[in-house]
């Protein structure tokens, strides 16, 4: 009886150590949250973006991690469920104790996790392009705003494919809702007739576009030049692209510019058909610089496949997480007010060959680059700016958004300043 409660006892204080152990290790590591669909109709896009944070944060932790710490990714499905994001980012900040999170695709999910990362005070590093309209203390939109890819695509349909009548067709959400309208006000300034835009909107995951696509022919069919300018997300646009070809829709007669397509999309699909229709994104692939060479080794490396491709939102993760390494290290501390004050102004390396900062307003400076679909699924560059363009907040072309900049250092710390009034309207 005696050896039995001896071992009993020594088998506990080995449980007991292990359990500290465990605690212990846990302490010694930095928390990041990813928050991304890995099932659902978003899952097509943002499944690689899970991936390429694990790279970046096993790459960071082979320097030595940050601040003499490992990191440890915490990675979450929130399953293209937009409420679930919001459950899930809280799970990520209370319970899990992440400092920073990376994550959200479509417009609805950052909506949706706003919200908590502002009660709790935490941060989130938006990846994706958007349609502006929006600034918050917590959120760093390393994404597109629609000045750094909505409306130099268009200007660039309209002066280099000389683009009379515009289609403007999304997916039912509040990016392409919101986008359209600035691109509405836009192509009417520049005297474009209400009879020459065609505004459609489709649920997510839409597979039925037979008679969707052919309204669109027939609209293109009345003697001006046509384009479309797509905001069509996830998994829908693989049967929208097939409906193209079937109906004999080509970047000839109708090209179709994307701002949600790109190169992980095109994958999936037979590019045979899509030859010469365009996306306007910050990067592809096919760029032409040694960071980007040297991007795309570690990046199929690290998935184990040659095949596997890079695509413009995980440039923008590469360059949200290297800002907020460094704002850190800067800062000397994961804190969230620190980091907020520490990374306006660090600018950090993009995969163009040039360099992106973190503007006061929670956006970076970015090239913008059109991109013409190839047969291998490649992106053949067009056309790009001649520098770098910093991303608005507030839309110059909206009446209430106009009159808005946003400035998140001390003293203004504000998402929302009126300059004829002088006010602060509000934190986002």
């Amino acid at each position: 009886m005696k050896l039995k409660k001896k071992v009993t006892t020594a088998l506990g204080m080995t449980a007991l150590a292990v359990t500290i152990s465990a605690s212990a290790m846990a302490a010694d590591t930095i928390k990041v949250g990813i928050l991304h669909s890995l099932s659902g109709t978003m899952a097509i896009s943002e499944t690689t973006l899970k991936d390429t944070m694990l790279m970046l944060i096993d790459e960071q932790n082979k320097k030595g991690g940050v601040l003499g710490k490992k990191l440890e990714a915490v990675v979450v499905d929130p399953a293209s469920n937009w409420p679930l994001f919001a459950e899930k980012a809280k799970e990520l900040i209370e319970k899990e104790k992440v400092v920073a999170t990376f994550g959200c695709w479509t417009s609805v999910s950052r909506k949706s996790v706003l919200p908590v990362f502002e009660e709790q005070n935490s941060l989130l590093f938006y990846p994706v392009q958007y349609e502006g309209e929006e600034s918050s203390r917590n959120v760093f939109y390393t994404g597109a705003a629609p000045n750094q890819q909505a409306i130099p695509a268009v200007d660039y349909l309209m002066t280099e494919i000389g683009v009379k009548r515009w289609v403007l067709a999304g997916t039912d959400y509040v990016y392409p809702r919101t986008t359209n309208k600035i691109l509405e006000a836009y192509l009417k300034a520049k005297g474009v007739a209400a009879a020459d835009i065609m505004i459609n909107y489709t649920p997510f995951g839409h597979s039925d576009w037979q008679s969707i696509v052919a309204d669109i022919k027939k609209f293109g069919s009345e003697g001006k030049k046509t384009a479309v300018v797509s905001t069509i997300n996830g998994d829908a646009n693989v049967p929208f692209y097939k409906e193209l070809g079937n109906q004999g829709i080509t970047a000839d007669n109708i090209p179709v510019v994307a701002f949600s397509v790109g190169e992980e999309e095109l994958s999936g699909i037979d590019t045979k058909p899509l030859v010469g229709h365009l996306a306007a994104w910050n990067y592809f692939m096919s760029v032409d610089s040694e960071v980007n060479d040297a991007f795309i080794e570690s990046w199929q490396k690290f998935i184990k496949s040659e095949n596997r491709v890079t695509n413009d939102p995980m440039e923008a993760h590469y360059i949200g997480f290297n800002m907020w390494v460094k704002a850190v290290e800067k800062a000397g501390t994961t804190d969230a007010e620190a980091v907020q004050d520490a990374i306006i102004g660090v600018t950090v390396p993009n995969l163009s060959g040039g360099y992106s900062a973190m503007m006061p307003n929670h956006h970076i400076t970015k090239p913008v680059l059109i991109g013409e679909i190839q047969d291998d699924g490649q992106f053949e560059i067009v056309w790009q700016t001649s520098g770098l363009e910093v991303g608005d907040a507030w839309s110059d072309y909206l009446e209430g958004s106009k009159d808005l900049i946003s400035d998140w250092r001390k003293p203004l710390s504000c998402g929302a300043y009126n300059v004829v009034t002088a006010k602060c309207s509000g934190t986002n």
